[in-house]
């Protein structure tokens, strides 16, 4: 099956590439900039790894996001919490309904470029703050998506039921480099390793049994 992955740069998306390419046809990959802290970041390991696999990539500006949106994600934003995961004041870094609009771009792209079907590496561990990560939106999307569409859009979720620890395991099987992906929300010069996603990326790759390359600043 012909796929377009959306691909963010991220540990989880990253792998998601690797998963398409290695079960399926991929016809391009798509990050979107849409303000976060650390968009810039992540997107040229995004770019790094559709180089590196031969694989077409578009980025697509969404900067009316951070000028209109409320969330301590964007630039615009406040200050980054920090904590795990799964805490109370992480909810601030929902950016509101960001993967109903991606996907929905992503999907006209999808149909235009004679792709079947669009990955996203939507997980488990998503679920506790980000009600558009979890399966009951996706299933209403992948409806939207299916129906609205002459080529009828597979919305295809392979880690809806993996934590981070599983995508983890799922990458190092694929060979993926996870020194070349990023999660700190802050976007500084190296990971935090106190905010949200550190503590996630971290805990994941104890979990995995696997070594863990990237350098922290705590």
């Amino acid at each position: 099956m012909k796929t377009l992955v959306l691909l963010s740069g991220g540990m989880d998306s990253v792998t998601a590439l690797y998963w398409a390419r290695h079960e399926h046809e991929v016809v391009g990959a798509v990050s979107f900039d849409y303000g976060a802290k650390h968009n810039h970041r992540e997107i040229p390991l995004a770019a790094w790894h559709c180089a590196t696999s031969g694989v077409k990539h578009d980025i697509i500006d969404l900067g009316f996001m951070n000028q209109h949106f409320a969330s301590d994600l964007l630039k615009s934003g406040g200050t980054i919490p920090e904590g795990h995961y799964a805490d109370e004041n992480m909810k601030k870094t929902v950016v509101p309904f960001r993967n109903g609009i991606m996907l929905s771009i992503a999907c006209g792209l999808a149909e235009s470029c004679g792709a079947d079907a669009l990955v996203i590496a939507a997980h488990a561990g998503d679920h506790t703050i980000y009600p558009d990560c979890r399966e009951p939106f996706m299933q209403g999307m992948a409806a939207a998506m299916r129906e609205g569409t002459y080529a009828h859009i597979e919305l295809m979720r392979p880690f809806i039921h993996l934590d981070k620890a599983g995508i983890a395991k799922t990458g190092a099987e694929l060979g993926v480099d996870y020194g070349k992906t990023w999660s700190c929300y802050k976007g500084g010069d190296l990971h935090c390793g106190k905010c949200g996603t550190c503590v996630e990326r971290i805990e994941a790759f104890v979990l995995a049994g696997l070594p863990d390359p990237t350098v922290y600043e705590e």
